[in-house]
């Protein structure tokens, strides 16, 4: 039986989504759990020692609304919390905070990978905002030599957007390593904690290697039907 690449990819499109979706589970199941862990310190007071802690100070901790909206801005140096993180008083808290002043941390020490991926920023704002319609025109026309074109151009962006995708791993990963590290050894969290601050970002991790997957994969999807066009 012959194999092609339309069902090659469903079948690996299914078995990411499923992976995402228990991924997507665990994730949400641990952060609820160790949401009910409490510890002394809020989302905010660790994200300020943290901070000072590596000699930053000029980077502002801010609230934000939303769940999973906790993030790092370098261009404006801000630590956005989401509610939840910012007044939580509990092992969830306390690792997602100090995550992401793992990348300020990171944006202070010129770690390269952190800097390789904000230089590619604009282009991946780019990129994702066509790539999309580029590739639907060369696989509608891709009979012509304009949809050969397209779907090529379309292509090139996309590898844009997965080469992102897998320099945000190391990102996430040390930024993660730097917070667990961080959390024992200012005695934030105790051996059992850790542990739970641990698992919990290694979950979180779980996702950027998912949707980098995918996003390989539908690449590798677009170049064989590009190539199988072309003969």
């Amino acid at each position: 039986m012959t194999v092609t690449p339309e069902s090659l990819y469903w079948i690996v499109f299914i078995g990411i989504a499923l992976a995402s979706w228990l991924v997507s589970a665990s994730l949400n199941r641990k952060f609820k759990r160790y949401s009910k862990e409490p510890l002394r310190m809020t989302g905010r007071d660790v994200a300020e020692k943290m901070l000072h802690d590596n000699g930053i100070y000029d980077v502002e901790i801010t609230c934000v609304k939303g769940q999973l909206t906790d993030h790092y801005n370098p261009a404006n140096k801000t630590v956005n919390l989401s509610e939840e993180v910012y007044n939580g008083a509990n092992v969830a808290a306390a690792a997602v905070a100090a995550h992401e002043c793992g990348h300020a941390v990171q944006h202070a020490t010129e770690y390269g990978p952190l800097g390789l991926r904000s230089a590619l920023v604009p282009v991946v704002s780019f990129s994702s905002k066509w790539v999309t319609w580029i590739i639907l025109g060369g696989l509608l026309l891709i009979g012509s030599s304009a949809g050969q074109t397209l779907l090529l151009v379309g292509i090139c962006l996309y590898a844009v957007l997965t080469l992102f995708s897998f320099i945000t791993l190391p990102v996430e990963v040390n930024a993660s390593q730097r917070a667990v590290n961080w959390l024992r050894e200012a005695g934030i969290t105790d051996n059992e904690t850790t542990a739970m601050a641990s698992d919990a970002l290694h979950s979180a991790a779980y996702t950027y290697v998912v949707a980098a997957l995918s996003s390989l994969a539908s690449l590798i999807y677009y170049i064989l039907i590009f190539m199988g066009r072309r003969d």
